[in-house]
C-alpha cells in the first residue's frame, strides 16, 4: 500500500456501500493503519444517491474527506456520472458492468465487472453486492489483506449470513482476477 489511499464507494441507497466503507476502514485499522470513513446519502432511505469515503494511511490523517479519489467504485450510472470527475488522473475506476463508461477517457484505469449480476444471479442475494465489490477492491489494490478484510466482514454482517458473505468475498476476488 502507498502511504495514503483515498477511496470513494458510490451507488444508490440500499446497496450497502456505507457498510462496505465501514468494513474496509475496520480492516485497515486492524492492520495497524489509520483510517477514516465518512458517508452521505440522499433523503431517500433506499434508491437515493449514496456514497462512502474511506481514507487509509500509514500516517496521521489531517483532512477527513476524499478530494481526488485514487479509486472510485461506481455501482450505478448516476453515481458514475456524478463522481467520475473526482477520480485522480491515473486512478482506478471499478464500475459495475451495467454502466456505460466513456471508453474515450484514458485518464484512469477501468475495470468493469458484473458485481450486481453476480450477487443477484450467481449467489441469489443482491444484498451481497457490496461484499463482492470489497473483494474486487482488495484484489486490485491490496490496500488490506484478505484475512483482515474477511475478519472485518464477519464482524459486521448479520449472524447467519457468514458463509454467504465469505462466498461473496471469494466471488469478488475471482471477478478481479479474471478481468484486471
Amino acid at each position: 500500500m502507498d502511504n495514503r489511499i483515498e477511496i470513494r464507494l458510490s451507488g444508490s441507497g440500499g446497496q450497502g456501500l456505507i457498510l462496505g466503507g465501514i468494513i474496509l476502514a475496520e480492516a485497515a485499522i486492524n492492520e495497524g493503519n489509520n483510517a477514516i470513513q465518512s458517508q452521505s446519502y440522499g433523503p431517500e432511505a433506499r434508491g437515493g444517491a449514496s456514497k462512502a469515503e474511506v481514507i487509509i494511511s500509514r500516517e496521521e490523517i489531517d483532512f477527513p474527506k476524499v478530494d481526488k479519489a485514487d479509486l472510485l467504485l461506481a455501482m450505478t450510472e448516476v453515481a458514475y456520472k456524478k463522481y467520475i470527475k473526482s477520480l485522480k488522473e491515473g486512478g482506478i475506476l471499478i464500475a459495475d458492468s451495467s454502466i456505460n463508461v466513456d471508453a474515450e477517457d484514458k485518464a484512469y484505469k477501468v475495470l468493469q465487472v458484473p458485481i450486481i449480476a453476480t450477487a443477484a444471479e450467481k449467489l441469489g442475494k443482491a444484498m451481497v453486492a457490496n461484499i463482492i465489490a470489497l473483494g474486487v477492491i482488495q484484489q486490485v489494490t491490496e490496500v488490506v489483506n484478505k484475512e483482515s478484510l474477511e475478519a472485518a466482514v464477519l464482524n459486521r454482517v448479520p449472524r447467519g449470513t457468514e458463509e454467504l458473505n465469505k462466498t461473496a468475498l471469494s466471488e469478488g476476488y475471482m471477478l478481479a482476477s479474471s478481468t484486471f
